[in-house]
């Protein structure tokens, strides 16, 4: 692959060592064998498979439940899954156990349901915070002046991990409007992140969002006087926009 990443930016420490050599490796090999050949160093509940394996009458999440085999294309989308899987195994585990439930349950012909569509928004575009309670509380409320200035040294107490496969593909090719799911743990763990994902919490709308790119040190444009006043990307909370009758 020529497009894979440099393992330098940011968001990709939390997945450091690991990062570069499977980078490295895809660039010179097909993505399958790059996730395998280091999945072999760190045996998961998975292993890598060409995406032809899978046959088109069966669901994706369905064949992942009942082989343990992820099919996988040549490109960074999957690249970025594999390399999830291989970091949070167990949460990715629990986020297709609960895929292949539902559709076991309701099949895949009707809508998608509330639950699927939240395990779905998890996997690819969540990211996970562990931070202090200002910086959360800011957080829920869109005070993005409070969180991101007023606030500013509070970040270097906090976690931010890219969760989401597709939120990484995104920032690959940085612009300010790239939005997270914000998932709040007190623990980063895989263990930990996979114990939060009860179905009542999901299906609770429980996201918060994030221009990620706000975050202090992920984008140099951010240290950029008004960065933070574009309002069509950092938009206040609905209440607080709205006039007073």
């Amino acid at each position: 692959m020529n497009d894979v990443p440099l393992s330098t930016s940011p968001w990709l420490v939390p997945f450091s060592p690991l990062a570069p050599r499977i980078f490295a490796a895809a660039r010179a090999q097909s993505v399958v064998v790059a996730l395998n050949e280091a999945q072999r160093q760190i045996p998961g509940p998975v292993r890598f498979v060409e995406h032809s394996a899978l046959a088109a009458t069966e669901p994706y999440e369905s064949f992942i439940a009942r082989t343990g085999c992820v099919p996988t294309r040549d490109n960074l989308h999957d690249l970025f899954n594999g390399l999830v899987w291989l970091t949070y195994p167990q949460t990715k585990r629990r986020l297709n156990s609960l895929q292949a439930e539902q559709i076991a349950l309701l099949g895949t012909s009707g809508p998608r349901g509330p639950l699927r569509d939240a395990l779905t928004l998890f996997d690819e575009n969540a990211a996970i915070l562990r931070a202090p309670p200002e910086l959360v509380d800011a957080l829920r409320r869109r005070e993005w002046h409070r969180l991101f200035l007023t606030q500013r040294n509070s970040w270097q107490a906090a976690q931010l991990v890219i969760f989401g496969h597709a939120l990484m593909e995104k920032l690959t090719q940085p612009r300010k409007a790239i939005t997270a799911h914000v998932w709040v743990t007190d623990d980063l763990s895989d263990a930990g992140v996979a114990a939060t994902l009860t179905s009542s919490r999901l299906t609770a709308k429980s996201f918060l969002p994030l221009p990620v790119l706000g975050v202090p040190g992920w984008w140099e444009p951010n240290e950029e006087p008004g960065f933070y006043d574009d309002v069509q990307v950092f938009r206040p909370e609905r209440s607080a926009a709205r006039p007073q009758s």
